[in-house]
């Protein structure tokens, strides 16, 4: 029983063989003697082992240890390693489809802006006697009004936007 106890919980602690006898000042082959049972602690040494696993010295000598615990934490730490990568993944696609906004938010408000100067306001020269023509070109007319002023806070912000998600 203490030959199995002591070999599951030194696994459970992550500890090799090596490094508990180095902890209890004994050869790496005493441990090992010990975890298959061709010999035994004694009892001075059993307060020392109990203390460098942090287990009591009842759970040495009698309750069964189950060895799952480090194969537990390996696996966490696997998917958690798993979910880092896909997190990773996500932002980085994330910032990819922001950039590739502003640099479309771009193109467009320059292209915007170049058929709005070369068409050079046509609506001016329509005839506004009639109800329906005065009040689509007043609505042409607000919406190059508001436009020409806002493209470029637009193209600034997209420009700030580029530069701040390209890639590093």
């Amino acid at each position: 029983m203490l030959n199995e106890n002591l070999k599951a919980i030194r696994k459970s602690k992550g500890l090799s063989q090596q490094e508990l006898a180095v902890k209890l000042n004994v050869v790496r082959q005493t441990i090992s003697k010990w975890e298959q049972g061709l010999s035994v602690p004694d009892s001075d040494m059993l307060i020392s082992i109990s203390e460098a696993l942090e287990t009591p010295v009842s759970t040495l000598l009698g309750e069964t240890v189950i060895e799952s615990e480090a194969d537990d934490l390996k696996a966490i730490s696997a998917k958690l390693e798993v979910i880092n990568l896909q997190l990773a993944r996500r932002k980085t696609t994330g910032k990819r489809i922001l950039h590739w906004f502003f640099v479309v938010l771009c193109i467009v408000t320059v292209v915007i802006f170049a058929a709005l100067s070369a068409l050079e306001s046509p609506y001016s020269g329509w005839d506004y006697g009639d109800p329906e023509t005065a009040v689509l070109g007043v609505a042409f007319h607000a919406l190059e009004w508001l436009f020409v002023r806002a493209a470029p806070m637009i193209l600034i912000g997209a420009i700030i936007g580029i530069f701040l998600t390209r890639k590093t």
